[in-house]
């Protein structure tokens, strides 16, 4: 019988792998149902396999002839894997992912059947562009769109399908994605980063940004979510009491975790290493029945890519452990919402993490021109950056007291702050030998290797630098992080190329020595970019008055921070960097802000229902119940009764006035939508849910919790929170 790595093909071979799979050897797991390198060495011929590491690492292009190759030898791999059908899988501008499975099967002119793949398509398939968001770029007549092949992000194997991670793009060429956008911003930083870091290193020919995100979650009872309107309709609840006790003994953070929830992490980290995705951490977060989950760092198209997967594969695994996962930003009032903490940095092909000091003054001097570039960098665009994490749900978290507050800022410690404060005070100019002496072995030269724990971390901080990497903490939990991806690949490489320039010239014209030139631009970005440095609380309200001294934006909103995306500085920003055309660009911001007046759209209906349909039928259902209890009263106590029915009628009255109150207040919202409805343009629309619609959301909620209280717990209709936050 023959042998394999997991042992002899028999019952007890069987029963061997099995085992690993029990006692998590899971690097002997990881990617089985990837078409990476070491499938591909077997599939794919000599030619092939170079051609397409080419355009992995090189950017080059695989002609037809090489994409019938690459395809025989995926369609042998899939069918080997027990896959049926094929998917080219993209990220439309939904947010989520998508995918329209093809059979390999065909039929032969003949008659006969074989299973058919080839190198048309692999490399591009043709789905409906007017049936997905496109801000206007494709029309209903005009439904012309292509997806097509990404060879830098392997093909796997979900199920039975062979899933192909590719753009889409319309007809007329404009990205109709997220993934479109987020390579060509790849393309920028890595062009611009290469030149940099030349200065320092002349082997360094590509650099890759590099993605770790942490994936924050709640898992709940499926059968307790479903009963739930407002939780499967808009994924959080818009009315519900507060439980007794929520998270304020901390008893839940980082404690064991439960089996229930154990056993669902189980398998699922079983299914990402067999798909490729590197998660290692998982632990209990702060809310109860929440918890967290991160990966090893990868190169950032891919890391996106995982995340996406992730969050597909979670909800099946749940459903399976009959959970219901929860990606809503603020699922439940009272207690944490969730994040995805995008941790970002830039590294070689020689190795290299760009943002990690270094053993000698050379290596910190190249540390430091990241490090400042990137600062100046979210100084210049610190209104654009925020836009990319705008969205309907994540307004309810950011300066919520649990995640970063709106206002842009960068926390980089007290030890880099003393750093970056001794080189602003060097004299312009040529530096003399002393002052070269100082800088290399007093400023530069002490920088240590490592700086991990150099400092305290600062949890309110939006752009945190924490060790060898910037930490961008208001990522919403459910948002496809290649929107803050781009926009920060783009804004980075900009401000690198600026650099590059700036430097060159005090080179070529002022005479300069590199690393002089280098100093003396470095101290310009330091002194002009301070004030987007914050070390402090960014919760209280100081730091929303400093804030606006130092001419920081303050977009509380959705509507308010996506007005940045067409900015006269925005279009000529992303148009210089090849990232997003001026049509692309106001597309996507018409998308986004379609998006947020659906979803007002959606919530609204949803809690109006819940009133109308639930809340007031249940709450005069009490009240009835009251009355016949008063009136029994009456019978039996005659003229003072009253005094008897002391309490019942004073909870009668309050029920009535909770009741009056929660009608006004849904009647009167439904009558601002209305009128939101009516309003001409998207941008007005999402303005005036904002401003007058969603308020409504709050002070019903406040009557709808007060009757909570008062209702009997058989006859509310809706399960609470006690149930679905403690439930194990």
């Amino acid at each position: 019988m023959a042998n394999t790595r997991f042992g002899a093909i028999t019952e007890s071979g069987k029963r061997s792998h099995s085992k690993i799979e029990e006692t998590g050897r899971r690097s002997q797991l990881f990617g089985q149902q990837v078409f990476n390198e070491e499938k591909m060495l077997q599939f794919l011929t000599k030619e092939a396999l170079e051609k397409v590491k080419s355009a992995i690492f090189q950017g080059s292009k695989i002609d037809r002839k090489i994409a019938d190759q690459v395809a025989e030898g995926m369609k042998a791999w899939a069918l080997s894997m027990g896959a049926t059908h094929y998917t080219h899988w993209f990220q439309p501008l939904t947010g989520s992912t998508a995918e329209k499975h093809d059979a390999f099967f065909d039929i032969l002119p003949d008659g006969r059947a074989m299973e058919k793949f080839g190198g048309a398509q692999l490399v591009q398939q043709e789905p409906d562009a007017s049936s997905f968001p496109s801000g206007g770029i494709r029309n209903t007549f005009e439904a012309r769109g292509y997806t097509a092949w990404d060879p830098t992000s392997p093909a796997f194997i979900y199920k039975t399908t062979l899933c192909i991670p590719t753009i889409f793009v319309a007809y007329t060429g404009e990205a109709l994605d997220n993934k479109a956008p987020l390579l060509r911003a790849l393309h920028a930083i890595d062009e611009a980063a290469t030149g940099v870091a030349q200065y320092f290193d002349k082997n360094v020919r590509k650099v890759y940004a590099t993605l770790g995100w942490e994936q924050e979650y709640f898992l709940i009872d499926k059968a307790l979510a479903k009963s739930r309107l407002d939780l499967v309709l808009t994924g959080r609840t818009m009315v519900g009491n507060a439980a007794a006790k929520g998270q304020q003994l901390d008893d839940h953070y980082f404690g064991v975790i439960p089996a229930r929830a154990l056993s669902f992490m189980s398998d699922l980290e079983k299914q990402c290493t067999k798909l490729g995705i590197p998660v290692k951490t998982r632990h209990n977060e702060v809310a109860p029945n929440q918890f967290e989950l991160a990966p090893v760092f990868e190169e950032a198209n891919l890391s996106v890519d995982h995340n996406l997967l992730l969050m597909d594969v979670m909800e099946e695994i749940a459903d399976r452990h009959n959970f219901t996962v929860l990606f809503h930003e603020k699922p439940f009032a009272g207690v944490n919402g969730s994040g995805k903490h995008n941790n970002w940095s830039l590294a070689t092909d020689t190795g290299v993490n760009l943002l990690s000091p270094g053993s000698t003054p050379m290596k910190n001097l190249q540390f430091l021109t990241f490090f400042v570039n990137t600062i100046k960098a979210v100084d210049t665009y610190e209104e654009l950056l925020r836009s990319s994490i705008a969205s309907a749900s994540n307004d309810h978290r950011l300066g919520a007291n649990e995640a970063p507050p709106a206002i842009l800022s960068i926390f980089i410690g007290k030890q880099l702050s003393d750093v970056l404060d001794e080189l602003e005070g060097v004299s312009q100019g040529k530096l003399s030998p002393q002052e070269k002496t100082e800088l290399k072995l007093n400023v530069v030269g002490k920088i240590p290797e490592i700086l991990l724990d150099n400092t305290d971390r600062n949890r309110t901080s939006p752009f945190a630098f924490t060790g060898n990497k910037f930490e961008m903490r208001g990522v919403g939990s459910k948002t496809n992080c290649a929107k803050p991806m781009t926009i920060l690949n783009t804004i980075v490489a900009k401000q690198l190329s600026d650099f590059k320039k700036e430097v060159d010239a005090l080179i070529g014209k002022k005479n300069l020595k590199k690393d002089e030139a280098v100093f003396n631009v470095l101290r310009e970005y330091i002194k002009t970019s301070k004030r987007i440095r914050f070390d402090g609380d960014g919760y209280g309200d100081e730091w929303q008055d400093e804030a606006r001294k130092r001419k920081l934006s303050n977009n509380k909103n959705t509507p308010e921070a996506l007005q940045v995306l067409t900015s006269k500085d925005s279009i000529a920003l992303f148009k210089e960097m090849g990232v997003l055309s001026e049509v692309e660009l106001k597309a996507h911001q018409e998308v986004e802000l379609d998006a947020y007046v659906l979803h007002m759209q959606i919530e609204g209906r949803v809690l109006s229902e819940m009133v109308y349909n639930h809340i007031i039928p249940a709450a005069i259902g009490y009240q009835n119940a009251l009355l016949e209890n008063v009136r029994g009263l009456k019978e039996v106590y005659g003229a003072v009764y009253n005094k008897v029915a002391e309490s019942q009628l004073n909870i009668l009255e309050q029920i009535g006035e909770h009741l009056g109150e929660i009608k006004k207040q849904t009647d009167e919202m439904n009558a601002a939508r209305r009128r939101a409805n009516a309003l001409s343009t998207v941008n007005k629309k999402a303005q005036a849910y904002c401003d007058n619609v969603k308020p409504f959301f709050e002070s019903i909620r406040e009557q709808s919790d007060k009757l909570e209280k008062l209702i009997s717990d058989e006859l509310w209709p809706f399960t609470k929170y006690r149930e679905l936050l403690f439930a194990k």
